[in-house]
């Protein structure tokens, strides 16, 4: 059988399981009492292991195997965790992703897992911990071997027994079912396949009789015969099957195992007594994913190309209803006007169809922190908030890095030692709180934490030594002004470069990939109290709400999302100030940025009016104003890259397609802002 067709979906799988071990290892290293962590992770590891056998990787399988045995010890109470056991397991899940970032890069998942399996054989024999480490790595023991039992009748391999077994020490039924059809059944592939179907919506399929590529493929009689493991009663189990309809019979009976032989050795450590009553404890629910979830998988590429689809749609929409304006017949509008109803829901379908979680990138940092922590010997509690906050799914790939560096940034130059915490009043373990929120059309993601906050002093002294602050103006800054120094291209207040948080790159790359994703980054701070930054991003960047303007023969897009007010303003209200035009805002000062001149459109010759109008924009506290001839009006515009030839163009983001087939530049107003 050919495995390509399912890498994709091994490597997705993959990386849910791996990434419900990481947290459950969390929750079991804070709560080291709690069995319900263990057969979670337990679970997860063994249906990992099961995959990359099935798919041939090796190395992964094998690890996993070894990993498992030390879980089996845990979960069975035969193993009392210590740091050591806990960082020997996350050395084997950090072995294991590394594995499948190969694989998803295109290699063979390979890897040197001998010094780490011996450390796990290490602990399941009882000799190991941190001082033996190495000791620990030179000894080599043998898995345990599977005993000929009588379900060696089904023909099961090594494998599949070993499957077999743990899953009935897992309290499961193991059964072996036997599934006949009707005589005149004339789909029997189809048939097997709704077996399939139901039979794994409540458990797990572990061999098939004859091989699933045959059945499959119809190459059988009319009956099929199944290994199976499930938490369900053998009742349920036969009638489910016979609910389908053309089957025939349908025998079940139970797999007898035989017990293994000696158990593997017992660590000689005794519980403490508020373990002991934690194990004895009645466990809490674990939450499990609902069974037969109505979901699917679909490839990213494919929702591009529905969206490139539907993108061609609003344009001819677009033009439709200007059309219909023209013509002025009430059929034509009426119905114009229906299918911009149903093409406006079709619109929040499709976008709605690409937002995901802001979970999926939140859920990888308590991992890095409980990692870094150590490292730095700091004690920090990550607090995660909003990450049901969905975004598009474009956005949640390029937001992972820039978190990162913020949240190393917040652990490595915020969070203080327990030993200054204890100093300055506080309590020794600092917070970092992660949040997202909604706030119209855009989401907020702020990072917090409760440390030393800016040095404004500082900051202001390492910009002053390079150069990027003028002297004579640095005394008049505002605290604000200096905290957003650390945003500047190439700042860094680090003495020495470390793996840590900067590495050497400043803010300046967080900030830069940000506001290439349509959004803006800031800052704030209260020494001795902590310091939060704030991430706005759009909730899409395929299909955006803009004003069009005019500018002599030209129209240009200006994104509502940077848009404070447009107006309209007097010449003679128009003032000098450093040589650059500005005008009087509700107080503010607010420089004019003439797009005749910054884009040299043509003159057309047409008389200048006495009103001069204006579209306010921000980028974070800062203002301008866009001086334009006139404007148009809102729309919902499509957002189309200039393509390769094109790039880099100043303070231009991409170009749409308008109504009547003219294409307008969409303007990059962040670049606009000085």
């Amino acid at each position: 059988m050919d495995m390509n067709q399912y890498l994709d979906m091994f490597i997705e799988e993959s990386k849910e399981h791996l990434q419900a071990i990481n947290a459950n290892l969390l929750l079991l290293e804070s709560d080291p009492g709690n069995i319900g962590h263990v057969k979670e992770i337990f679970r997860s590891a063994h249906t990992l292991k099961g995959m990359s056998a099935t798919m041939g990787f090796e190395d992964m399988a094998s690890l996993t195997h070894e990993a498992e045995n030390v879980l089996d010890l845990i979960r069975n109470q035969k193993l009392t965790i210590t740091s050591d056991i806990m960082d020997a397991i996350f050395q084997s899940v950090d072995l294991i992703e590394g594995m499948v970032i190969d694989i998803t890069e295109g290699g063979d998942g390979s890897a040197d897992v001998s010094s780490i399996v011996k450390k796990l054989r290490a602990i399941v024999a009882g000799d190991f911990s941190a001082e033996q480490e190495v000791a620990a790595a030179t000894m080599v023991v043998e898995a345990p071997q599977e005993e000929s039992t009588p379900a060696e009748d089904h023909e099961l391999d090594d494998y599949a027994m070993m499957v077999l077994k743990q899953s009935q020490e897992l309290g499961n039924n193991v059964l072996w079912i036997k599934v006949t059809l009707n005589e005149n059944c004339l789909l029997k592939a189809a048939r097997s396949y709704m077996v399939f179907d139901q039979l794994e919506s409540m458990g797990e399929v572990i061999k098939t009789k004859p091989a699933v590529e045959d059945i499959e493929n119809e190459r059988f009689e009319q009956s099929f015969e199944i290994a199976y493991v499930t938490e369900q009663s053998i009742e349920k189990v036969r009638t489910t099957i016979l609910n389908i309809s053309e089957i025939q019979d349908v025998t079940i009976e139970t797999i007898q195992l035989k017990s293994e032989a000696p158990p593997a050795p017992v660590v000689q450590q005794t519980p403490a007594p508020a373990e002991k009553g934690a194990a004895e404890a009645p466990q809490a629910p674990v939450k499990k994913a609902a069974a037969g979830g109505k979901t699917i998988r679909v490839d990213i590429e494919r929702l591009d190309i529905l969206m490139n689809l539907f993108s061609e749609l609003v344009i001819d929409r677009g033009r439709l209803e200007q059309l219909a304006r023209e013509i002025g017949k009430n059929e034509l509008q009426e119905t114009v006007e229906h299918m911009s109803r149903i093409s406006g829901d079709l619109q929040n379908i499709i976008l709605t169809m690409r937002m995901v979680p802001v979970e999926q990138v939140f859920n990888r940092f308590p991992r890095m922190i409980r990692d870094l922590q150590k490292d730095l010997n700091k004690k920090v509690n990550l607090e995660i908030i909003g990450a049901e906050t969905e975004l598009d799914r474009t956005v949640i790939d390029e937001i992972g890095d820039p978190l990162n560096h913020l949240l190393r940034n917040s652990l490595d130059h915020g969070i203080e030692s327990p030993a200054d915490r204890k100093k300055a009043g506080k309590p020794e373990e600092g917070k970092i709180e992660l949040r997202a929120f909604h706030s119209g059309n855009h989401v907020f993601i702020e990072v917090k934490d409760d440390g030393a906050g800016i040095n404004k002093d500082k900051v202001l002294k390492k910009a002053l030594e390079r150069g990027i602050v003028n002297p004579a103006t640095a005394d008049s800054m505002s605290d604000k002004q200096i905290h957003e120094l650390l945003f500047a291209a190439g700042f860094s207040t680090a003495e020495v470069v470390s793996d840590i948080s900067g590495r050497g790159v400043g803010l300046d790359v967080v900030k830069s990939k940000i506001e290439s994703l349509g959004g803006s980054v800031g800052v704030d701070s209260v020494r001795g109290q902590g310091t939060t930054f704030l991430i706005q991003l759009p909730l899409t960047l395929s299909i955006i709400s803009a004003m069009l303007v005019q500018v002599k023969d030209e129209k240009y897009a200006v994104p509502l999302s940077s848009i404070i007010e447009t107006a309209v303003f007097k010449k003679d209200q128009i003032m000098m100030a450093h040589r650059q035009k500005v005008i009087d805002f509700r107080g503010r000062v607010v420089p004019l940025v003439s797009l005749q001149d910054i884009f040299q459109v043509p003159d057309n010759g047409a008389t200048m009016e006495d009103e001069v109008a204006v579209v306010i924009v921000r980028k974070g506290e800062k203002m301008a104003g866009l001086v334009v001839d006139s404007f148009i009006g809102q729309q919902e515009i499509v957002l189309k890259s200039l393509g390769k030839y094109l790039v880099n163009v100043f303070a231009i983001s991409g170009a749409t397609i308008l109504g009547d087939g003219q294409v307008a530049l969409i303007i990059d107003c962040n670049s606009l802002i000085k």
